[in-house]
């Protein structure tokens, strides 16, 4: 470093410090475009309620939490998580009824669809960060190797944060024939990291592309974006909807509750299967991830009020992101479903499944699990039936973890 530059703004020594996988920010006819969404105000995307992005609480508080010895303990499998050993010759035939969901583990999904493969979310990276040597890493291996998986018709994103959207995992996939669907502005990254725009389809909110015979929608959800140290929110983040002739999934992406599920249920629904995002939870964070009772109550909504379908909790037990204990999620999930005699696939990492089919339902985490308090069974017989108990903390100041989820 030179003495001049010492003289340079701020802003301009960030920026060169960005690596490429902070990906790009959207230019040009992209950005007029995002200009032009309806959900575009004020110069940043908005949520379709009204969502506080940044933590809530003290940050001694939360740190004292996050960072306690026996706590981290708790976040933490006690062993080796049991991947699935036969992923690769399992889904060597096509399903027998149509659908089949293979959980890669954390958001990362393939759906096998009426002929059609879909790919959700994949992270195959050690870490969900901008660095190799710093941020979350896995607490299990890959089910496969990429390469592994075969050709992949359509991959999907629902928004750009580093547990989600994946700088190796892209480029690998780059080199393939597949298209991509993702939120507007989501297209900035990939097409710095070597997507040719012809193989895009950038969605706002209830638009539809079709790929060979199959509809993918993205429809809303309540969450936020970035991949920086300032968030400008201009990438978009979505739910998705992916219809065939014969079936219909949802996946959430990264979302808190809001009413919004009803209508996307309405308009879309009912879903063979959805896959819901039920772990990273915290009391700090309420309005952007759901707790596994707010994950049912979504559930539940988008299939019209009634059980339906199968739900696939996902958003957990990869990484640790998050204070709860790392099995709470799956045992939460386990006692919500069973309260509303709804059906939940419980897959390990690997596992393929067809929702029509015998589900996976055992508690494969509990030899692996510190002993659980469960909180949720005091607070639901308390509150009764409803999205699951709110902030118990008091907005006290902003606490900024955004890249750690």
């Amino acid at each position: 470093m030179t003495g001049a530059d010492y003289l340079l703004p701020l802003r301009t020594k960030l920026r060169s410090m960005r690596t490429e996988s902070f990906g790009a920010d959207p230019a040009g006819a992209r950005m007029e475009r995002i200009r032009r969404s309806p959900h575009f105000v004020d110069g940043s995307f908005q949520n379709p309620v009204g969502a506080r992005i940044r933590p809530s609480g003290s940050t001694l508080e939360f740190a004292k939490i996050y960072f306690h010895k026996e706590q981290r303990a708790r976040r933490m499998p006690t062993g080796t998580v049991p991947v699935h050993a036969t992923t690769l010759a399992d889904l060597a035939a096509p399903p027998a009824s149509g659908l089949r969901l293979t959980w890669m583990g954390h958001s990362s999904v393939l759906a096998e669809i009426d002929g059609r493969r879909i790919l959700f979310d994949p992270v195959w990276g050690e870490r969900c960060s901008p660095f190799p040597f710093a941020g979350p890493k896995r607490l299990h291996p890959t089910p496969l190797p990429l390469a592994a998986l075969g050709p992949v018709d359509v991959v999907v994103i629902s928004h750009d944060h580093y547990d989600h959207l994946d700088l190796p995992t892209i480029r690998a996939l780059a080199g393939t024939d597949t298209v991509f669907a993702v939120p507007l502005g989501v297209g900035a990254h990939l097409e710095r990291w070597g997507v040719p725009a012809a193989r895009m389809h950038e969605l706002d909110w209830n638009e539809t592309a079709t790929v060979a015979g199959i509809s993918l929608t993205a429809t809303p959800a309540r969450h936020f974006c970035g991949r920086g140290l300032r968030n400008g929110q201009h990438t978009l983040w979505a739910s998705w909807v992916v219809a065939g002739p014969e079936h219909r999934i949802y996946h959430s992406g990264d979302t808190g509750y809001f009413p919004g599920f009803r209508d996307i249920g309405a308009e879309h629904g009912p879903f063979d299967a959805t896959m819901i995002q039920i772990g990273a939870y915290s009391e700090y964070w309420p309005d952007i991830h759901m707790t596994p009772a707010e994950g049912m109550r979504a559930h539940l909504d988008l299939q019209g009020g009634s059980p339906h379908g199968v739900l696939l909790p996902i958003h957990w037990g990869t990484f640790n992101l998050a204070p709860h204990a790392w099995a709470e999620p799956g045992e939460w999930t386990k006692d919500a479903g069973e309260d509303a005699g709804q059906a939940v696939a419980f897959p390990r990492p690997g596992e393929p499944f067809e929702p029509a089919g015998s589900l996976p339902v055992e508690p494969w985490w509990r030899p692996l699990s510190a002993t659980l308090a469960h909180p949720w069974r005091r607070t639901e017989e308390q509150a009764g039936p409803g999205p699951g108990p709110g902030p118990e903390a008091a907005a006290r100041g902003d606490l900024d973890l955004a890249g750690e989820r």
